[in-house]
């Protein structure tokens, strides 16, 4: 609730829905995933939507508001949870096909961390998904000393690949300029007309939305521009400070 660009961006309506309940059920479709569990932080800013979360009989997990890689181990060990897939709560657009899709991979190929990437990625921003597993989030948060590993929750883990098996799952074409995220008014405006063009059906995904954007370039425009990956720099800048 406390983003510092959107305030209160994930309790926003988008066709009569909340953002982080199109989060929630997108990622429910897929197959590969056994239980959706929100990390909340545990200030007095956020027990709105821990009310949220219990009027809708969702599940959720507070814990330290700066220190998500802590949030995420105590989390994952009330849960008794032996991997985990990160979905950010900003994201409404994500798609349940590329969720099971880097699951599938992580299940076969003995991954300890495998994402759509992270600084260098093909996917849309928006539609980030990262599965590692508690072995290897625990290692973290024990190792893990810069504020920017600390926010993040896997810098620790996807920057050190002599100590983790880290791949990373490519889109068929380079989409890495496309913003599907909510992170700026102009990003909402955007989500909003996409849902808007789709009507009632919300079972879209990631091709529709291409198809979409291919014949209304004009929806695309709402939001070109924008910096990805805004707040981990600027976290990069506070690891400076702090060991300056």
């Amino acid at each position: 609730m406390g983003s510092s660009r959107l305030p209160g961006k994930v309790l926003f309506d988008v066709e009569g829905k909340t953002v982080l309940e199109h989060v929630i059920e997108r990622t429910k479709r897929a197959q590969n995933i056994e239980r959706v569990v929100v990390a909340i932080p545990d200030t007095s800013t956020d027990d709105v939507l821990a009310e949220y979360c219990a009027t809708k009989n969702i599940s959720y997990f507070r814990g330290n508001e700066t220190d998500v890689l802590d949030r995420y181990v105590q989390a994952a060990q009330e849960l008794g949870v032996t991997h985990i897939a990160r979905i950010t709560s900003d994201c409404p657009l994500i798609d349940p096909e590329v969720i099971d899709r880097v699951a599938a991979e992580y299940q076969v190929g003995e991954y300890d961390y495998l994402s759509t990437g992270r600084m260098e990625t093909t996917y849309p921003d928006g539609l980030d998904v990262e599965i590692f597993s508690f072995e290897a989030l625990k290692r973290a948060w024990t190792d893990a000393t810069q504020p920017s590993e600390r926010e993040h929750v896997t810098p620790y883990i996807w920057k050190h690949p002599e100590l983790f098996n880290v791949g990373t799952v490519e889109f068929e074409r380079d989409l890495s300029e496309l913003r599907l995220t909510v992170d700026e008014p102009r990003d909402l405006e955007f989500v909003r007309a996409v849902y808007a063009a789709f009507h009632s059906n919300d079972h879209f995904l990631l091709r529709d939305i291409l198809d979409l954007l291919d014949e209304h370039p004009e929806i695309v425009a709402i939001n070109q521009g924008i910096l990805r990956n805004s707040g981990y720099l600027k976290s990069l800048k506070e690891d400076t400070l702090s060991n300056s």
